[in-house]
């Protein structure tokens, strides 16, 4: 097996650099979690206060991005990086981040570990999301549909389960399992649910949870995973260039890409970094003129441009 090439950080840094850029905080990764809840509230009470086809456009698009910050604060909790006692990383990264977008930290880990040290080797798990770009424009605006009307999240949500009960094995124990297995997820809508029905609007709880889930944490999903990985050489032997560091705008950032997960790159070179230093290791390398090799992108629309730039044949 190939494992991917790794650069050390003392090749880069000095110790008074990276000390501070490789430390945990007790309260920045909780500040944060805090934050993407902050943001689904708003957006909700901001459709709820002032109800129109605009405000409702805005908080699906600013709820189901921040859907997708709980995913990458899942994913910061994957590392170890949400707090340094691991009991609060993990319990915050299971019950605050993944359990309530249907994630489950404990199956995550070793999976995406794994991707880490097969970043873009044969073994890599990750490679499947990358495989087929580019692709053509059609291709990718057929994707972006079935994103926006709900069908790839019916597909993941429910696909497993329907592909089992075309089998031979007993339904009601089909049932039963994936009620045990999707029983974090389940609780955490049945509890906004209540609360929101406790409040007089039940309703928000499809109009203001599940649609953003179903439509806009699917596209930016995806448009996460095209730039981090889509068109990346296999078996890249250059660290620097085994995932894609994307510029992010403020607009960009708000509705794609939350809680820097556009330093995809240095995440690679340093998986476990804190999330909000990635900023910071980015300029450093920038001074320090280290960043010549690195695989960078102006934006997600220059990103989606060369994905989308196969000519049909």
């Amino acid at each position: 097996m190939a494992v991917a090439s790794r650069v050390k950080p003392s090749e880069l840094f000095t110790p008074a650099e990276w000390a501070p850029l490789s430390a945990r905080s007790r309260w920045i990764g909780l500040a944060l979690v805090a934050h993407a809840w902050a943001v689904i509230i708003a957006a909700g009470a901001l459709f709820v206060i002032w109800p129109n086809p605009l405000t409702y456009l805005l908080a699906v698009m600013l709820i189901g991005a921040r859907q997708l910050g709980l995913a990458i604060l899942m994913h910061e909790a994957a590392h170890g990086g949400l707090h340094p006692d691991l009991k609060v990383n993990d319990g915050v990264g299971e019950w605050l981040c993944a359990a309530p977008t249907g994630a489950s930290l404990a199956k995550y880990r070793p999976y995406h570990l794994t991707h880490h040290k097969f970043a873009q080797q044969a073994e890599d798990p990750d490679l499947v999301l990358s495989a087929p770009f580019p692709t053509t424009r059609a291709s990718l605006r057929r994707k972006i549909i079935r994103d926006l009307t709900g069908q790839t999240f019916f597909k993941q949500r429910f696909g497993p389960l329907l592909g089992k009960l075309k089998g031979d094995q007993p339904k009601g124990a089909i049932f039963s399992g994936e009620v045990a297995r999707q029983k974090p997820f389940l609780l955490w809508n049945l509890g906004l649910l209540v609360v929101l029905s406790a409040a007089g609007l039940w309703w928000a709880w499809l109009a203001l949870w599940i649609v953003p889930m179903a439509t806009w944490f699917p596209l930016v999903t995806r448009l996460r995973n095209i730039a981090e990985h889509a068109l990346v050489a296999k078996d890249e032997p250059d660290p620097f260039r085994h995932a894609r560091t994307t510029r992010a705008n403020w607009i960009e950032r708000a509705l794609i890409a939350p809680y820097h997960v556009n330093f995809h790159a240095e995440h690679h070179l340093f998986m476990h970094m804190p999330c909000w230093n990635l900023p910071k290791a980015h300029r450093l390398l920038v001074q320090k003129g280290l960043t010549g090799t690195m695989l960078t992108a102006p934006g997600y629309l220059s990103v989606l441009k060369a994905a989308s730039s196969r000519v049909p044949a």
